[in-house]
């Protein structure tokens, strides 16, 4: 049987919090990176993926805030909470069936954390 990878944590190893927080930066730097850029009018400028990805993860820390999570300490629930309150950030930007394919994925990896 192949172990199967979810967005960096390899699935046959044991799950932790943050792995799986750090699996939900990953989802959303592939689904969302493409849409952040910034420019003016005159100019376009192109962000590298680094900054990219800090923005992601600003968003990522932001979810966790809002929900009553703490980052840098991911629990169990307050992934589950921060999960629900990305779900609902993606309905701007992604078709349902889209959100809840990325959704069930972290989903996956929630229900293996100890």
């Amino acid at each position: 049987m192949l172990d199967k990878i979810i967005y960096g944590v390899d699935t046959s190893k044991e799950i932790t919090p943050l792995m799986v927080r750090k699996a939900i930066v990953q989802c959303f730097t592939e689904a969302h990176g493409s849409e952040i850029s910034s420019h003016t009018e005159s100019e376009p400028e192109v962000i590298d993926d680094k900054v990219k990805r800090e923005a992601i993860e600003l968003l990522v820390v932001k979810s966790f805030n809002e929900s009553g999570g703490d980052f840098e300490n991911p629990t169990k629930d307050s992934i589950i909470r921060a999960v629900t309150y990305l779900k609902e950030f993606s309905k701007n930007f992604r078709e349902p069936e889209v959100i809840e394919k990325h959704a069930s994925e972290i989903k996956s990896l929630i229900n293996k954390i100890k």
